[in-house]
């Protein structure tokens, strides 16, 4: 796009950047953090720690709704209103949960503050995308990937030290002060910042007519169900990654926690390889279908493990390999996404979020029923990463990619 406004932006300032990722910690952190609180909260709401689990999924399923309507209203209104909008009905929810006694009542403060992450996640891709464009997009989505890894491992941290010092609801409270303190940071430095005329302008279509125009993009579509499949390989694994290192291969709390870490260190090391690769100028489509192979390549190995009942110690890496992968495939598939939409990238973006949670979400809910087993586990694994592969032997035969300047 050599004549495109957006391929001669300057590039993105590192106080964005930092000032971008801090705005997308708040999903991790949102989602993560009160995991270590379920008992006592499960205590205090008279209730089980199974029925506290559930609040897991309804904070999904309303992540989702709320992007779904947030990307629209950004299109419309402008990113920082709907980004603060976002904000305020987050820490709002939060300081709420920190005060509710009932787990109706916790359910939905969960659900109001899932729509408020929603609004404030999915303007940060449309922020991106009004800003730059080709290569430099997918740098800078590789590195907020990158904080989209290392959050979710922290956020347990914080929360199990807020409990030692005080209440579970200090938790919450912290929630609530850290998206206030959002507010001034990002007024100061993102949208202070001269934006391009792109960026300002507000579509005045409707809210329909916007996602259809998205949906009428079908390359650009092809980029969601690749998301889907190769997302919900995770979500499977997610779901049951207890049972397989602590029920199957009989090891315990403390070694699945470290299992369970292996592969974030995984994801970890293939985002950093990514980034190394794009500074090398590989272009982000090929990163991604080399990511999707890879993936593949530790699926075969996890149903070899399976079917051979391979110990642990074998099993492990070919599961870090397989969950390790994503951290170059979600930042890649992002970045060719939204290169397809420089008008509605904010209903674009919300399109993607959306259907990433809620088909993840749903698929790897569908996995609950198969047979308690290693092998029904991994197959279904298998199954959701044969999406991702069909969608990247597609993209090379077709050979139908985008290729940065």
């Amino acid at each position: 796009m050599p004549n495109s406004p957006l391929s001669q932006a300057p590039k993105i300032s590192l106080p964005l950047v930092v000032t971008l990722a801090a705005t997308m910690m708040l999903g991790p952190f949102s989602l993560d953090t009160y995991l270590p609180a379920f008992p006592a909260i499960a205590d205090d709401l008279g209730v089980s720690s199974q029925a506290v689990a559930v609040s897991v999924s309804v904070y999904v399923f309303a992540l989702a709704v709320g992007q779904l309507i947030g990307g629209p209203l950004s299109d419309k209104w402008g990113r920082k209103q709907v980004l603060m909008a976002g904000l305020v009905i987050f820490a709002l929810a939060s300081a709420l949960l920190a005060t509710l006694h009932t787990l109706p009542h916790f359910l939905i403060g969960r659900a109001l503050q899932a729509v408020g992450a929603g609004w404030v996640l999915v303007s940060v891709p449309a922020l991106v995308r009004d800003r730059i464009s080709g290569q430099e997009a997918a740098k800078l989505f590789s590195f907020l990937g990158l904080i989209l890894v290392v959050a979710p491992g922290i956020a347990p941290s914080i929360g199990s030290l807020l409990l030692k010092v005080g209440h579970w609801s200090g938790i919450f409270v912290f929630m609530a002060i850290y998206a206030v303190l959002m507010i001034p940071l990002l007024i100061k430095i993102v949208f202070s910042e001269p934006r391009l005329p792109r960026s300002t302008e507000k579509s005045q279509s409707s809210f329909i007519r916007r996602y259809i125009a998205v949906f009428n993009n079908r390359t650009a579509l092809a980029y969601i169900a690749w998301q889907v499949g190769a997302f919900s390989v995770m979500m499977v694994f997610i779901t049951h990654g207890s049972f397989i290192y602590q029920d199957h291969f009989d090891q315990s709390a403390d070694a699945f926690a470290l299992m369970f870490a292996a592969n974030i260190v995984a994801m970890f090391c293939c985002n950093l390889i990514n980034r190394a690769l794009l500074a090398r100028c590989f272009s982000s489509l090929r990163i991604l279908q080399l990511a999707t192979m890879l993936q593949g390549i530790g699926l075969v190995a996890l149903t070899l493990a399976a079917v051979l009942q391979w110990p642990v110690w074998l099993f492990l890496p070919a599961m870090m390999v397989t969950i390790g992968a994503h951290g170059a495939l979600s930042p890649n598939i992002q970045a060719c996404y939204m290169e397809h939409f420089g008008q509605n990238s904010g209903t674009a973006a919300a399109l993607l979020g959306a259907c990433q949670f809620g088909g993840a979400g749903v698929l790897s809910a569908l996995s609950g029923l198969l047979p308690h087993t290693l092998l029904a586990v991994v197959l279904a694994m298998v199954a959701c990463g044969l999406l991702a592969q069909g969608f990247m032997w597609h993209s090379v035969w077709r050979g139908k990619h985008i290729e940065y300047q």
